[in-house]
């Protein structure tokens, strides 16, 4: 495996962490919004 193919699959990966990360963040805040929002309501 040349030098070039695995620096490639370390930027890809760490792109891939990165996104996933925000995807996951987003997720996050939207589900505490949606759990929040259920308490304040009273439902």
């Amino acid at each position: 495996m040349p030098p070039v193919t695995t620096t490639m699959n370390d930027e890809q990966r760490k792109r891939n962490i990165r996104l996933g990360l925000i995807l996951g963040t987003v997720a996050l805040v939207f589900f505490i919004g949606f759990i929040a929002r259920m308490m304040l309501l009273g439902g």
